[in-house]
């Protein structure tokens, strides 16, 4: 892991800053999701990437469909299996 010699205090809330010079280089906009992860004593964050697993089939792609506002998401051919069931 590489320091960034930045320190920062947490507020009454426990919320930190990120500086704006970490999130340009980190392509972290407002209101994007970060991932929390611990390990050992330390804390990690990541820019959330939502896994595209089918809900039909299982395959995790980054060409599965995106429906719904994120609420489906479809391989091509978990898409033809409920298109299938649909029409029968």
């Amino acid at each position: 892991m590489k320091s960034t010699g930045i320190v920062r205090k947490t507020d009454h809330l426990g919320r930190i800053v990120l500086p704006k010079e970490l999130r340009r280089s980190l392509d972290i906009n407002t209101k994007d999701p970060l991932e929390i992860f611990i390990d050992g004593e330390r804390v990690v964050l990541s820019k959330y990437k939502p896994i595209k697993q089918c809900m039909v089939t299982g395959i995790i792609s980054d060409d599965n469909y995106v429906l719904s506002d994120g609420k489906v998401i479809l391989s091509k051919e978990g898409m033809k299996i409920l298109l299938a069931e649909l029409g029968s």
